[in-house]
């Protein structure tokens, strides 16, 4: 199984536990995916619940050509206001290990991603990687960018 590797960094000028509340809320995840992808959180999270080692989160989505799809993932580690990771139980992805990191800068927070994954099928996945699903995933990301920059502004460091 081929796997592929995604690092991303923002900053973001607000407080750490402004940060920490806003990402550690699995509802929040609709505010930052492209409307495309139609994402809705079926788990039936209580908005005031945080992440927890151990949480299962699910989701419906529609991350490619309109094909509706159900997806699962585990918060696997969590270290209260520094980092957070998710898995994909179920869902699109041969592999999905997604890390979020914070950590306090001058006038903000410096978020840190690192996202591993691998497509299913194969030499034909690694196929609709190098043609779409490397690009489709980099866009998730871009748009996740400008959604936070619209929702807390820009990082003037």
């Amino acid at each position: 199984m081929k796997t592929y590797q995604l690092k991303k960094s923002q900053a973001i000028p607000i407080s750490l536990d402004k940060a920490w509340d806003f990402f550690s809320s699995p509802l929040n995840l609709t505010s930052i995916t492209p409307p495309d992808m139609n994402i809705v959180v079926t788990s039936g999270q209580n908005p005031y619940t945080k992440i927890y080692a151990g949480m299962i989160i699910t989701y419906k989505i529609t991350p490619l050509f309109g094909i509706k799809m159900n997806w699962m993932t585990e918060i696997i580690h969590v270290k209260e206001g520094e980092y957070f990771v998710d898995e994909q139980r179920f869902g699109p992805y041969a592999l999905w290990h997604h890390q979020h990191h914070f950590k306090e800068i001058d006038g903000g927070v410096l978020m840190n991603d690192i996202l591993n994954y691998a497509v299913p099928y194969g030499f034909i996945g690694r196929l609709a990687n190098r043609a779409f699903v490397s690009n489709e995933v980099k866009k998730i990301f871009a748009y996740r960018e400008k959604a936070i920059e619209k929702l807390f502004g820009v990082y003037k460091g």
